[in-house]
Parts: C-alpha cells; sequence; structure tokens
C-alpha cells in the first residue's frame, strides 16, 4: 500500500471466491441506465453475453444469461446521443439470481447530482444493501467506470477491493474512505462485487465472469467471435501499454523506420503479452512471445540504425 493507496504486486491480489448460482438457473443480468450513460459500457458486456448464451446452443446447452435494462426513467439518452427506450423500472426485489451491471457517464456528467442519479443511488442502497453481504448470496453487483463511484455513494464499498477508470480513482478515494482502492487494474472481483476500470475493461469483466461461470473454453470462443485481440485478466494493469506519448519508450516509437514498418505489418502493441485463447483444458494461454521494437539512433558517421528485434 503506497500513500494508503493499494497497487498490484507480483502476481497480482489474492483470488476472492464468487458467488456461483445453484444448478442450471438462469442469471438475469440487469443493466442499470441513467441518463447520459456511455453506450459501449452498456453494448460491450451485454453483447459478451449474449454470445455465450450463443455459443452454449451451440453446445446443445441452455441459455445462461437472461438481459434485462431497468433506469430510473423509461427513456434516456445516452453519451453519444442515442435513445434507449422502454427501460423497465428498477425493481423492488429479485426473482431469480441477479448479476446488477452499473454502467458509467461521461467524466463532465460523474459529479452531477440530477434526481435520475440520487433515485438510482436510494433503489441501490435500498435493494443491494443487505444482498452482498448475505451469505451464500446469489446476487453479484458489477460496476463500469464511473458505476464504482456510484455504488460507493450507495455506502456499498465498505471493506471492499475495488478500481475504478484511472482518471475517476481520487474521487473514488474521496467518495469510498472505507474501501480498499486498488490503482491501475483493469478489474477485479471481491466476492459479490466486481469493478472495472472503464469502456473495454467492462468487456474483459464480462469474459472473465463467463469464464468462471461457463468455463475457460467458452469464454475463449466468446472472445474470439468478438475478434478480442487481448484477453486481459485482473493481473493486467489498465495503464500496462503505453498510448500517452508521453515515455521515452514512446519517443522512441515514433521514428520514421519503425512507423514504415508497422503500417506495412501487424504488430501487436508494444511490450503487451500476446494471450492467444483456445478451446482445451488451458483455454486462457498466455505465450512467451514478447515482441518488442527498439530504435537505436546513431549518428550519420557511426550508421545508426533501427531494428525490429522479436524476443521468444
Amino acid at each position: 500500500m503506497l500513500n494508503g493507496r493499494m497497487a498490484r504486486v507480483g502476481g497480482g491480489l489474492p483470488a476472492t471466491p464468487c458467488p456461483q448460482p445453484t444448478g442450471s438457473a438462469t442469471i438475469d443480468i440487469l443493466f442499470v441506465i441513467a441518463p447520459h450513460s456511455l453506450l459501449l459500457d452498456i453494448a460491450g458486456p451485454a453483447e459478451a453475453f449474449r454470445l455465450a448464451n450463443l455459443h452454449r446452443d451451440a453446445r446443445r446447452l441452455p441459455p445462461r444469461f437472461r438481459l434485462r435494462f431497468a433506469g430510473p426513467v423509461p427513456t434516456v439518452s445516452t453519451s453519444v446521443g442515442l435513445s434507449l427506450l422502454e427501460l423497465e423500472p428498477l425493481p423492488e426485489s429479485f426473482s431469480a439470481p441477479t448479476w446488477v451491471v452499473l454502467v458509467g457517464q461521461p467524466r463532465a456528467r460523474v459529479g452531477q447530482m440530477t434526481p435520475a442519479i440520487a433515485a438510482t443511488e436510494r433503489w441501490l442502497a435500498r435493494t443491494l444493501g443487505t444482498q452482498l453481504v448475505a451469505k451464500d448470496t446469489q446476487h453479484r453487483l458489477l460496476t463500469i467506470c464511473s458505476g464504482t463511484l456510484l455504488a460507493a455513494r450507495a455506502g456499498l464499498l465498505i471493506n471492499r477491493q475495488c478500481t475504478t477508470h484511472h482518471e475517476l480513482l481520487d474521487a473514488l478515494h474521496a467518495l469510498a474512505p472505507q474501501a480498499q482502492v486498488v490503482d491501475d487494474c483493469v478489474f477485479l472481483v471481491d466476492g459479490p462485487f466486481a469493478s472495472s476500470a472503464g469502456i473495454t475493461a467492462g468487456i474483459d469483466l464480462a469474459l472473465h465472469l463467463i469464464a468462471q461461470d461457463c468455463g475457460e473454453a467458452l469464454a475463449a470462443s466468446v472472445a474470439r467471435d468478438m475478434v478480442m485481440y487481448l484477453r486481459r485478466s485482473p493481473r493486467d494493469a489498465m495503464r500496462e501499454t503505453p498510448v500517452t506519448g508521453s515515455s521515452k519508450f514512446n519517443r522512441r516509437l515514433e521514428s520514421d523506420a519503425v512507423l514504415t514498418v508497422r503500417s506495412n505489418v501487424c504488430l501487436p502493441p508494444p511490450n503487451a503479452v500476446d494471450r492467444m485463447a483456445v478451446e482445451g483444458p488451458q483455454a486462457d494461454i498466455q505465450t512467451k512471445t514478447h515482441s518488442r521494437i527498439t530504435s537505436d539512433r546513431g549518428s550519420a558517421e557511426t550508421g545508426g540504425s533501427n531494428r525490429l528485434t522479436t524476443r521468444r
């Protein structure tokens, strides 16, 4: 723990057992959608669960997940301006094992306490406050991006490990002082509560939960169907691959020779581990292949060169 914050160490955080619905009961995936919700936070995980049912059907298995979409108001406009109509009201109780999915909002909207957001917070506290601490609960709470902040304001993160988008970590620390906020983590699972960093991390979390419930092989087939280049785990950092151009390594990548190579061949992201999902007992395999680009910039007199190095 650094300055009151938790950081990933070594192989990552210890795994916490997940609640498993008994038998073959259908699990309700209840998306809670407030006005201006991020559309990809909804569509990405929803597609993962939909495809999981499709791949189960191909294996002659019954559907496992039922998608539901609810909100504090029946019609909302999303982050991209697309309206969602006929959302069901937020239920007062759950008649089946239910995974509640709290999606995020654009950063400019996060701090706005609207009547819809206030109603959602009250519903969360009333409906999930006891469910998440009940022994052998069949229900779960999944948060994506700023959805974790919504759960914090509802008082659901006391003594919970949690994370959110890296731009919102300070806000999460302030809202949930009794939580164990984990910086720089794609997603993590703490019993019936799971949280993810944001946007695409919600898909990573959905695939992880599908793997736990339906098996690694099926989750791998869903990932391939979604053309997921890199299937990430709770051990991965949300800022693992440099993208800002601020590091010395990124500045090396800007050489003309490297740009020429990358425009003609498909290279994996720098420093990223190429994980290949395959069918079978070892469905989620991390290969030992690291592709790396180095740029040796010598003077004209010494014949400086750029070279592509692949290390296995």
